[in-house]
């Protein structure tokens, strides 16, 4: 896969062996939902690539890496890219089951992974350009809400070109859910750190820091879950309580908590 100038640059001025990894136990701000004015003493925020960083922390761009977000319809149904979205055995689109209007990317060819990887490489240059420090790609477990279409080797080959072409740039990449993974997230993909979303609820939460240690950030949407999680990890990693529909600071239903 071609380089984009940027990335060339970052590879001529040795930028691509200096990976600016996740700060552990930092104290973490989870705004995908719209970026607001972090506590002073919050270190790492995520936000949506739409939005831009925040200066002195450690900023984490949110891609939808795995599948389409529901503002991108024409964008992935243009004649160009619709075959890149995968289809179902009667030929409809596959709409992801909990999601209106997100649909999975097909990652079952070598061919459409790189095209895939394009499109994702260029949103990567814009977070990087921007100021990021890190990626995290959501939606890497679609392999295993695809009825078969998908497998898990299909999303970690996908994902080894993005996390290249990102760590080429000097940025940390994130493994999104998906514990079951194990070690491969690390060793296949070459993610660098992990967020997890209710790993306390699923009993899972070990499953990620016996790969990535302190490096994880933790995403919990009830409140006794996130009580237990801060009694369990509380003083070795960040762990944060949020609404399940992540608004932003101001809006009705905002919630937030950390350890």
């Amino acid at each position: 896969m071609a380089l984009s100038t940027l990335a060339l640059v970052a590879v001529a001025v040795g930028r691509a062996a200096v990976v600016s990894n996740l700060p552990p136990n930092a104290k973490f701000d989870y705004q995908i939902g719209g970026p607001y004015t972090p506590a002073p003493d919050v270190k790492v925020v995520t936000r949506d690539r739409t939005a831009s960083p925040v200066p002195g922390l450690f900023n984490i761009c949110y891609i939808n890496a795995f599948q389409t977000q529901d503002t991108e319809k024409a964008f992935w149904n243009d004649p160009s890219r619709a075959d890149l979205i995968l289809l179902k055995k009667n030929g409809k689109q596959f709409e992801d089951p909990d999601w209106d209007g997100e649909f999975f990317f097909d990652t079952s060819t070598d061919a459409k992974r790189r095209r895939i990887a394009t499109i994702l490489n260029g949103w990567i240059d814009d977070c990087a350009r921007r100021g990021f420090q890190g990626i995290e790609p959501d939606n890497l477990d679609t392999y295993t809400r695809s009825d078969n279409l998908l497998t898990k080797a299909d999303n970690l080959a996908l994902a080894q070109l993005f996390v290249t072409y990102a760590h080429s740039l000097g940025l940390a990449v994130a493994q999104k859910n998906t514990a079951e993974l194990g070690t491969l997230g690390r060793d296949v993909a070459g993610f660098d750190f992990a967020i997890a979303e209710e790993c306390e609820e699923f009993d899972e939460c070990d499953d990620y820091t016996d790969v990535y240690g302190a490096r994880m950030l933790e995403i919990e949407y009830s409140r006794a879950q996130f009580d237990k999680a801060c009694t369990a990890r509380g003083g070795r990693i960040s762990v944060v309580f949020k609404d399940v529909d992540v608004v932003k600071m101001g809006e009705e239903g905002y919630k937030y908590s950390e350890c």
